[in-house]
């Protein structure tokens, strides 16, 4: 099971990477012919832009692979090798988005890399998926609150809420993750079971919420940033919610190594935010430069 979760994270790592790149591409586009980026009229014109419909259906092969890394391994390191899709994201921009990637851009996104392999090497293979009702309601509860707020917010910032866009975007596909590996009625299944686990309805809230922010947050930001700060919030709310409340942890003896792995993933990702958002993704024909 550890190793197909493996198999699964880096399956959702590509296609989410891929994903990200087809939606901004055809968001944009849409946003240019509607006049309505950022908005939810921009959003629903992104819909008949075959490029984003292409990565509509990418996004939904990057959840099943999450879904299935969720509950086969610790949430800390199936988020961090999923979050890898920074780094696809990244690449792919040159290419499909015309950005180029800078020496200092490469140094975060080979920091991310690194963070990745070190969890990978400090990592429990043992998973547990029983939590009480009591914390299934309560993720309910709390990713409802935080996807009304963030809509609220998103509205009043306007064409200057791409960053925290792309940061409640993450919390809510963390919340998803979360959401996923708690579910009951999946082994035996149960359909009637599924159903009454309010984990699901944070499934199908986090997951709405999420692609509808993130829609929005790639019209008006560029694309290395909102992915930056998503990968933040998506890796570090599972992170600590599987240490606290499920029971993930490192191999014994190897925990050090693990909040190494993952201070460093957290940082490297948040590099590539600031440093996207400060100078602006450039013209690829400008090249790598520092």
């Amino acid at each position: 099971m550890y190793v197909i979760g493996i198999v699964a994270a880096c399956l959702a790592a590509l296609a989410y990477g891929l994903s990200t790149v087809l939606r901004a591409k055809g968001a944009q586009e849409a946003a240019q012919g509607s006049g309505n980026s950022g908005s939810a009229s921009g959003a629903l014109a992104a819909f008949t832009n075959p490029t984003f419909l292409l990565g509509t259906l990418t996004v939904m092969l990057g959840f099943i692979g999450g879904a299935i890394a969720a509950r086969f391994l610790p949430l800390f390191l199936a988020q961090s090798i999923v979050a890898g899709n920074l780094i696809v994201t990244a690449l792919l921009g040159t290419v499909m988005l015309h950005t180029a990637l800078r020496a200092k851009d490469w140094a975060a996104i080979l920091l991310v890399v690194f963070a990745l392999c070190v969890l990978g090497a400090s990592a429990s293979k043992e998973a547990s998926t029983h939590a009480d009702m009591k914390f299934h309601w309560a993720l309910f509860v709390i990713t409802t609150a935080v996807a009304v707020l963030g809509v609220a917010v998103m509205r009043a910032l306007g064409s200057r809420g791409a960053i925290f866009g792309g940061a409640i975007a993450g919390l809510m596909y963390g919340a998803l993750a979360v959401a996923v590996r708690v579910l009951d009625g999946v082994s035996p299944f149960d359909p009637l079971t599924v159903l009454k686990d309010p984990a699901a309805w944070t499934i199908a809230i986090a997951g709405a919420m999420a692609f509808y922010i993130q829609t929005l947050a790639l019209q008006i930001g560029p694309v290395n940033a909102v992915t930056a700060v998503l990968v933040v919030g998506e890796t570090g709310l599972p992170a600590i919610v599987g240490v606290v409340f499920l029971g993930d942890k490192a191999v014994d003896g190897l925990e050090w190594l693990a909040v190494v792995g993952f201070v460093c993933a957290i940082i490297g990702a948040s590099l590539v935010a600031w440093l996207t958002s400060e100078e602006g993704e450039q013209p690829a024909a400008q090249g790598v430069h520092t």
